[in-house]
């Protein structure tokens, strides 16, 4: 079980929190504020109807207690205990109703609920109108802090860590900004409770602070037991769903090769790690709630007891007794409200912690304060200077590379698998960073250049390209205003796609589903290479563009490559040497050095590596 386990933490390393990230987590909560500042005014005005509600929730145990119990039905007229204006507000409603001061009584205090329920709702309301509207605007943030981060990020995270911090750990955020707009209604009757009891019968209100503190003492127990579990059960639903997105991304080759037993096993040592941990907080949880529950009857108990003794010295009134034991609902419930909200509460904080640990994450590519910039036409001159480049885990991948690959020039990259050749493609769309002075475009170091103006000017076609759920035309345009339908169906004529897009039902209005998997992947081939040259890029790098298609389909994709490459610097990557014999040059690439250069003759000629992998594939 723990080889699976480790497998997945050992991708998602960045994960650790040291001590500098967690003191800067310590406070996360309170990092909240700069998204729910906008809201503002809807909290203020939740937090008046809270204390409204709360005013009122608390005076209709007082008209009982002291105005029905103690004036009304035993007829003390004067008591040592004060009922804030009820007694007044009694008589004069009975005199302007001409009511029985009983019915008057039960008139005000059904008044004072009625209060109470419409601002309770109204403040509940407005809290929640408030946590969803922030945690919406959190989780665009999150997204877009997401789409910034370098590929370098997501070579290490798999993609469902983050899938589970965009979308499971907000939404357990907003589970706990709900349980603290939950607990905010209970704390204001507390507040005022209490301030009630004091001026009631301070002397018993002393006598019952043993329980709360006893509650409090609970609670604090309850959040170190459970703190950093419910942050260990965060972490294995994220490997759970890391686990889950790579199989049913492969589930094709999961099938074909019968490995449905193996990767069940393996999800089934994840699920028990994480039962493990959840089991754990039940068993916590089921200890710790019969124990509050317990304290508050045992409270009313304590109630009885010493009021009874108030009675018999007559320090206090049989109603302010039966107020205490409503009061004693008001005081031990911001207490279990708390519990109720403390799964939540501790989920959501470690949650809170994992999203703010990936929007403080600061790995980004390398740029100068000031960028150079490129010129309204670039030539197409690409310079490679002793180029050596290693992976952020430190393998290394390219070796002293040096050759230019002249404007307007075709260059193809060969060499077996492993070789370093789509490493080199993604250096030249600036995906990595690299050591300065050792790659250049038109004379200009990449490197103080914006990588946004490299990939204006760099279109390259992938092998393992992607369709967007959407019409024909949004996956060639891809949000760009600049290109219009007109131009995407130029586009898609000169990428040869626009055959098979005139069959379709609706044309370039037609919509894709999930990775185009309704078009056939040649045809999804051809919108790949239609999206690029809608673009117009000056230099062009194509990547195993042919790599998964047919021989028929290859001869339409050539074509359209023919097209594309007039009066453009292109480089050619290709597994399929045929494809690369009429380029102008021939790099041939091993263990990220150069090891042959030339044309296709020449290189045959030669008889090194070049014509070994050549005679392969014949």
């Amino acid at each position: 079980m723990k080889p699976a386990v480790d497998a997945l933490a050992d991708a998602a390393s960045f994960l650790h929190v040291g001590s500098r990230a967690r003191n800067t987590c310590q406070w996360s909560i309170a990092r909240l504020w700069p998204w729910l500042r906008p809201f503002g005014p809807t909290l203020l005005q939740a937090t008046f109807c809270a204390t409204i509600g709360a005013s009122a929730a608390i005076l209709a145990p007082v008209v009982v207690g002291r105005v029905v119990i103690d004036h009304i039905l035993l007829s003390q007229r004067v008591s040592p205990a004060p009922d804030f204006g009820q007694q007044a507000w009694t008589d004069w409603l009975a005199a302007q109703t001409g009511a029985a001061p009983l019915f008057a009584a039960c008139a005000l205090a059904a008044l004072w609920i009625i209060l109470s329920v419409i601002c309770g709702t109204i403040s509940q309301r407005l809290f929640s109108q408030a946590s969803y509207m922030s945690v919406g605007q959190l989780r665009i943030a999150l997204f877009a802090r997401v789409e910034r981060l370098p590929p370098s990020f997501f070579d290490r995270m798999p993609i469902g860590h983050v899938l589970t911090r965009v979308m499971g750990d907000v939404e357990s955020l907003s589970d706990l900004l709900a349980g603290l707009s939950s607990l905010a209604g209970s704390l204001a009757p507390f507040v005022i409770a209490t301030t009630v009891m004091l001026g009631v019968d301070a002397r018993m209100t002393v006598e019952l602070t043993p329980f709360i503190l006893l509650a409090a003492l609970a609670n604090l127990a309850f959040r170190r037991l459970t703190g950093r579990l419910y942050h260990d059960i965060r972490d294995m639903l994220s490997q759970l769903n890391a686990y889950l997105h790579e199989n049913i991304s492969g589930i094709e080759i999961v099938q074909s090769s019968g490995r449905e037993e193996i990767n069940l096993s393996r999800f089934v040592a994840l699920a028990d790690e994480s039962n493990r941990f959840e089991g754990r907080a039940v068993r916590i949880e089921t200890s710790y709630y019969p124990f509050i529950d317990s304290l508050s009857y045992l409270a009313i108990g304590a109630i009885l007891w010493i009021g009874g003794a108030h009675i018999a010295n007559g320090a206090t009134t049989l109603g302010s007794v039966v107020l205490f034991i409503q009061f004693s609902d008001m005081l031990f419930r911001p207490i279990v409200a708390l519990a109720e909200q403390a799964n939540n509460l501790f989920r959501a904080r470690a949650a809170c912690e994992r999203i703010f640990q990936l929007l403080d994450h600061e790995e980004a590519l390398r740029c100068p304060d000031v960028f150079l910039p490129l010129p309204n036409f670039v030539r197409g001159k690409i310079e490679f200077k002793n180029l050596c480049f290693r992976y952020p885990d430190g393998v290394e991948a390219l070796s002293q590379i040096n050759f230019t690959v002249n404007p307007g020039e075709s260059v193809a990259i060969v060499g077996p698998t492993g070789s370093g050749k789509t490493t080199l493609a993604r250096l030249v769309c600036r995906f990595y960073d690299m050591p300065d002075g050792s790659l250049f475009i038109d004379d200009v170091d990449i490197m103080q250049i914006s990588p946004a103006d490299i990939r204006r000017r760099v279109g390259i076609v992938f092998q393992d390209f992607h369709i967007f759920a959407g019409t024909i035309y949004e996956n060639i345009a891809l949000g760009d205003e600049r290109i219009t339908l007109e131009k995407a169906m130029v586009a898609a004529e000169a990428a040869s796609a626009l055959p098979f897009v005139q069959a379709l039902p609706n044309g370039f209005a037609t919509i894709l589903g999930d990775r185009g998997h309704d078009l056939s992947q040649g045809q999804r081939q051809l919108l790949a290479l239609a999206r690029v040259i809608a673009r117009d890029p000056e230099v062009l790098i194509l990547d195993e563009a042919t790599a998964n298609i047919d021989m028929k389909t290859e001869e339409i994709v050539q074509d359209a490559l023919a097209k594309m490459k007039v009066n453009r610097t292109t480089i050619i990557i290709a597994h399929r040497l045929r494809t690369i014999r009429e380029a102008d040059r021939i790099v041939v690439l091993d263990r990220g050095r150069i090891v042959e250069t030339g044309s296709h003759d020449h290189l045959i000629a030669q008889g090194g590596l070049y014509k070994t992998l050549y005679d392969l594939q014949k």
